[in-house]
């Protein structure tokens, strides 16, 4: 198949491309330097040739507090961004099947995270600005398969963890938080402090198995929306005992600030609708996960862990 994807030099997307392309693929892969998607010609050059695939998973937006310094930017941004795709694909690509990712922070706190809560309730106040950009990309792959018979897949993820994240300078993800403030600790006997009290709860997927049920769900679903979870959720603090105890540094040592940004109190998708669509699936167990993603951070330590007084390299 020929496949497009934007988003294509992020962290999920440059993994799923290597597994595309090892599938036998042909790819167009697009960052925001070959198409700013905010401009709505972006994606002109590419009008005239036929994709039997297009993966979105561009989107303006970084982890921690960002959303709740951006709001207003991260509407214009991403409505933008979603409605020049939706447009382009309607105008140039309606062969083409659209799988576009949603976001967990788009289900309202107080309902259970099931998909038909997706467009339910308001979400977490920090984060509505962002988690309605995306319920309006879900709005409009309804409304183009309801009226024009598009194909599409809306996945929704959890945090997804591993080695070769981000090294771009960019807010991490509360998992890549915790092992970079950990190691830092260890390394420099610099304060561990980590926001909240510690029982907020998460869940994280392991960035190949989520690329791997991707293309599962992608070439045997259509026109659905799909949590993609791990399955079991865990606090914060079990989160730093499990960083803490690899690594060799005392947990009692950690500091947890209850005055800090925490976000939603707890992101965990059911996941029994993924289970009933492909039944049974082997995970990457979260102990080794989370070893192999600190030893990354201890292989790429000049980049992810300067010596304090040293700044980090930008990749």
């Amino acid at each position: 198949m020929r496949i497009l994807i934007t988003g294509a030099t992020g962290f999920l997307g440059r993994t799923l491309c290597v597994a595309l392309a090892e599938a036998g693929h042909e790819l167009v892969p697009l960052g925001s330097r070959q198409a700013d998607l905010t401009r709505p010609d972006a994606l002109q050059p590419w009008s005239r040739q036929r994709f039997d695939q297009i993966y979105h998973l561009a989107a303006w937006t970084q982890a921690g507090d960002f959303c709740l310094r951006h709001p207003a930017e991260q509407w214009l941004r991403n409505q933008a961004i979603n409605t020049h795709m939706l447009q382009w694909w309607h105008a140039h690509q309606p062969q083409a099947k659209l799988i576009a990712m949603g976001t967990s922070c788009a289900y309202p706190p107080e309902l259970p995270h099931v998909e038909e809560n997706y467009l339910q309730g308001r979400p977490t106040e920090s984060l509505l600005a962002y988690a309605m950009t995306k319920r309006m990309l879900y709005v409009g792959l309804l409304a183009l398969a309801q009226q024009y018979g598009l194909k599409y897949l809306c996945l929704v993820p959890s945090t997804l963890y591993g080695p070769a994240y981000h090294m771009d300078g960019r807010q991490m993800h509360f998992i890549f938080d915790l092992i970079r403030k950990i190691l830092r600790g260890k390394l420099y006997g610099e304060e561990v402090v980590l926001w909240g009290d510690g029982e907020q709860r998460r869940e994280v997927v392991w960035l190949d198995d989520f690329v791997r049920i991707t293309l599962r769900l992608a070439s045997s679903v259509d026109n659905e929306l799909i949590n993609i979870g791990a399955g079991e959720e865990h606090t914060i603090r079990k989160f730093a005992a499990m960083i803490c105890e690899h690594v060799g540094y005392p947990l009692d040592r950690v500091r947890f600030d209850t005055q800090r940004y925490v976000g939603a109190r707890s992101k965990y998708l059911q996941i029994g609708k993924l289970n009933r669509l492909l039944g049974p699936m082997e995970r990457m167990p979260l102990a080794r996960g989370l070893e192999l993603t600190i030893d990354w951070f201890l292989r790429e330590r000049e980049v992810l862990l300067p010596a304090p007084g040293i700044g980090a390299c930008v990749a």
